[in-house]
């Protein structure tokens, strides 16, 4: 089936997955993006179906009734937030049907599942997009650009920490290395690293740690050594096992720029940056990442532009995610196949919609309730 062509109105979202993060976060944004609405929900949680319909104004599917949901013609696009695990099984028929999907990252749980997804969306034109809502993010961009400008000279090394405490009742702790702190939390540093380095790491080793009274049936807190072809390092600490903590920093012949926090959302980022012994603080305001990177993807459906964060960016981070888990099982360090990112996050990608408020969620709770 060819894509869904939407001319002079809305694009029209179905949100699939009820959980914290499309209540908190998504869901609020879309009213203020201006070229979006969602017209349709789709949850296995009957008392989640009938709040939300009723909040928004949706017609409400269970997962069963996906195909039925697929063959309405009720919405253009999904906003795809199911588990890791589930991403290729409502993908690909969304693609299919000819819907643009906006896919939550990790992209899915193997190379093999990314590929295939990408091929969907090859197949019937229909417009995939990785939720990467940072490439929306002011601090982000504005480090990118000025890594890119020679702000620290020569860019060497990047370091990053990133942990917080996941409840051992919430489905993140049930479901083994791919719903674990990696995949979970590492996306971020490996994101940021590869865009502000510019380029694809080509070495993957990691180390994990689990506690005797560990909750979890995987590594807990795992920390992973990236090397890239110039020669450039990239390390990060993921964990399930702390306070919050959320910051990283790229050293470069020249200078040091530091952001934290660095990967949050609901909040703005602070950075300082260094150079010749002065130090500027840089701070940016609190945004709608959701919202904007919603506009951003609308805005390509209704113009006919290809999104930036595409099927291709979501598969630079799953083979490295992929790399680690191979890493932590063998204990050797991994190789990857050389490999040219087409695109980068771009400056004019930058969102200025406000911040919104999260409402009270309906049988859904912060990771580490």
């Amino acid at each position: 089936m060819q894509a869904k062509r939407v001319v002079g109105r809305k694009v029209r979202y179905a949100v699939v997955g009820g959980g914290w993060i499309s209540q908190a976060a998504f869901m609020p944004g879309v009213a203020q993006t201006g070229n979006s609405e969602m017209t349709a929900i789709v949850t296995g949680d009957p008392q989640k179906a009938d709040a939300l319909a009723k909040s928004y104004g949706l017609t409400a599917f269970t997962y069963d009734q996906y195909p039925d949901a697929l063959a309405s013609d009720l919405f253009d696009a999904v906003y795809l937030a199911l588990p890791n695990g589930m991403h290729r099984e409502y993908a690909v028929p969304a693609l299919e049907a000819g819907c643009h999907v906006l896919l939550e990252k990790p992209m899915a749980v193997s190379v093999a599942e990314c590929e295939a997804i990408n091929a969907a969306a090859q197949a019937s034109g229909a417009k995939l997009m990785l939720a990467y809502r940072l490439h929306f993010e002011p601090g982000t961009l504005d480090a990118i650009a000025r890594v890119r400008a020679g702000a620290i000279g020569e860019p060497t090394m990047f370091t990053a920490t990133f942990g917080q405490t996941v409840s051992a009742g919430n489905h993140r702790a049930k479901q083994g290395f791919w719903a674990g702190p990696v995949p979970d939390m590492g996306t971020y540093p490996i994101n940021a690293a590869r865009n502000l380095f510019g380029e694809e790491p080509v070495e993957v080793s990691a180390l994990g740690s689990r506690r005797p009274d560990s909750p979890y049936a995987f590594d807990g807190t795992v920390a992973v050594t990236l090397r890239f072809p110039s020669g450039r390092l990239a390390q990060f600490t993921v964990s399930y096992e702390t306070e919050g903590v959320d910051a990283y920093r790229i050293t470069g012949t020249e200078g040091d720029l530091h952001m934290q926090p660095g990967f949050l959302f609901g909040t703005g980022l602070e950075a300082t940056l260094t150079r010749g012994g002065e130090t500027e603080r840089l701070t940016y305001p609190s945004v709608d990442q959701f919202g904007g990177q919603t506009h951003y993807f609308s805005d390509c459906i209704l113009n006919d532009r290809a999104p930036e964060p595409d099927g291709e960016e979501g598969l630079c981070d799953l083979r490295v995610l992929e790399a680690v888990e191979r890493a932590l099982a063998t204990g050797r360090t991994q190789s990857l196949d050389p490999m040219t990112r087409s695109r980068r996050p771009e400056p004019s990608q930058a969102t200025d919609l406000p911040a919104v408020e999260p409402p009270e969620m309906v049988n859904a709770a912060r990771p580490d309730a």
